[in-house]
């Protein structure tokens, strides 16, 4: 491994020496060429070389690392090559994705072959396409001098995910690539995420389906689909009244995120249950009230904001549409409507009973009362939108665990 160290310092070092000719245009990024040095490949080694000493000092698995480190290298050459042949976004994109896969696989593999380890063939592909999918996110929305961040988030995230993938299937993999392939794909297809959006959805779709379950999946695509359709309705009548969300409806990666968080959280806190006193079921219905929330926000939102005279929800006086923290009747009702939705489709799809089904839509309701709340209160001079999401659908899985514990 000390061999390892030197090697990523040597690079750094001839990088940080090379700022002219063939070698340079050859390795150098946009960004590398406007500052005329390898910032990005100096950045990268000397990320590797201190990611590497993680292995002799906590124990970092040696196929995190790899696959980590080859995926986020080989992901920005595919990248590369894609935009080459075609300056397309969406294409670039599947360079990343497809290489730098490909590339995690394949670092897997020779590194069992080297040290005579028999690897978990599902948990192989596993973890190659989530660095494939997160790396393509976070190289969407940072740039490539962001490497220690990129390189450290990736390798944390793919330690915690190794951790908790246990003994996953062959199916569930297959399937959880499959879905998430189908899922992104229409996604694009009918505008309603943008790149970052849809990859931050893809992942989280494939992680649903691993960690979780085909039930867990069913509840998430769900939230995106309903959700992202009713962002499109009727979005000019939205654009006229000033309550439309940005780029033509697309949703961003602060948006998803700011919907889905918790879900992720309570996801990963069910798939670590046996380890946790406290039962799985909880953080089942953490994930069903989250949902629920964000859902019953969405369609509040969106709905509600197609109607004239709506109220702030701390006053009740009259304001004008659009303002942060009103609502009205035909929202609340919407709401209500989406998170029976998700209630209903929980009772069907996880282990929930029938009084579960009440229990999910309360969870909602609470989650969506506080996202007006906060949108009243704190949204605007405080924080943000997407932290109120949060908040919001934080208040709702929280709902949903306590409810579930009496």
């Amino acid at each position: 491994m000390w061999g390892t160290i030197t090697s990523f310092l040597a690079v750094a070092t001839a990088g940080a020496l090379v700022t002219t000719g063939p070698v340079f245009e050859a390795l150098s990024t946009a960004v590398d060429e406007k500052d005329g040095r390898l910032r990005t490949l100096i950045s990268f080694a000397l990320t590797g070389a201190a990611l590497a000493a993680l292995i002799v000092a906590v124990e970092l698995p040696k196929p995190v690392y790899v696959t980590a480190m080859v995926t986020l290298g080989f992901g920005d050459l595919g990248r590369r090559i894609f935009e080459a042949v075609r300056p397309v976004p969406i294409l670039a994109t599947a360079g990343f994705v497809f290489v730098g896969g490909a590339a995690g696989i394949g670092g897997q593999l020779l590194l069992n072959a080297f040290s005579g380890a028999v690897g978990h063939g599902p948990t192989i592909l596993f973890l190659a396409a989530s660095a494939a999918f997160l790396g393509a996110l976070l190289r969407s929305v940072l740039v490539a001098r962001n490497d220690p961040l990129v390189l450290g988030f990736l390798t944390v995230l793919l330690w915690l995910l190794a951790a908790l993938a246990g003994d996953i299937t062959w199916t569930a993999v297959l399937v959880g690539l499959g879905v998430s392939f189908l899922f992104g794909s229409l996604s694009i297809a009918l505008e309603t995420a943008s790149i970052p959006g849809m990859l931050t959805g893809v992942f989280l779709s494939l992680l649903a389906v691993v960690l979780g379950g085909y039930g867990w999946f069913v509840l998430l695509i769900a939230f995106f689909g309903i959700g992202g359709l009713s962002t499109k309705f009727r979005y000019d009548e939205k654009v006229s009244r000033g309550v439309a969300e940005p780029n033509e409806g697309a949703r961003g990666t602060g948006n998803v995120l700011g919907n889905s968080l918790a879900a992720l959280f309570a996801l990963l806190l069910y798939a670590a249950h046996a380890q946790l006193p406290v039962p799985g079921i909880v953080f089942v219905y953490a994930f069903a009230g989250s949902v629920a929330t964000a859902l019953a926000d969405t369609l509040s939102s969106e709905i509600g904001g197609l109607y004239d005279r709506p109220r702030l929800v701390t006053t009740l006086s009259r304001v004008e549409p659009g303002t942060d923290g009103a609502v009205t009747w035909q929202g609340e009702l919407a709401g209500a409507g989406g998170a029976t939705i998700i209630g209903l489709l929980a009772w069907l799809v996880l282990p929930i009973s029938g009084i579960g089904v009440v229990l999910v839509v309360l969870a909602g309701l609470v989650g969506m009362t506080v996202d007006s709340l906060a949108g009243a209160t704190i949204e605007g001079e405080h924080v943000g939108n997407q932290a109120v999401n949060f908040i919001a659908t934080s208040a709702g899985g929280c709902a949903g665990a306590i409810l579930a514990l009496f």
